[in-house]
């Protein structure tokens, strides 16, 4: 009796966990010094149709250094951008993600 306990218990957690993302969604970068690259990822609840996205690289200045539309696939739970360190300027960049209505967006140091 107590293992169907313990085994619904968890089922139960692990699902609610699995369902409980955020409805506008979560961005964040990794700088990855040792291979030259800065990684940006965009995690959305899935969806049943395509949707397009729009990443937005931010200089320090200020100025769009990079814009690019991406297809997030049906089903698919997030998708990734990547830029290379070398010949980025230095300072505080923004990495924006417009996602229809939703912008998202977190800020990295490149020193």
């Amino acid at each position: 009796m107590k293992r169907i306990f313990f085994n619904t218990f968890l089922l139960v957690s692990l699902t609610t966990a699995l369902f409980a993302q955020s409805p506008k969604g979560e961005v964040d970068c990794l700088i990855l010094e040792d291979e030259n690259s800065i990684i940006c990822k965009y995690i959305n609840a899935r969806s049943n149709e395509d949707k397009t996205i729009t990443f937005e690289w931010m200089d320090p200045k200020g100025e769009v250094s990079r814009t690019r539309d991406m297809v997030v696939p049906a089903g698919h739970g997030s998708v990734y951008d990547f830029r290379y360190i070398e010949g980025r300027e230095t300072g505080i960049w923004v990495f924006k993600v417009i996602d229809g209505k939703n912008t998202l967006q977190t800020e990295f140091e490149i020193k």
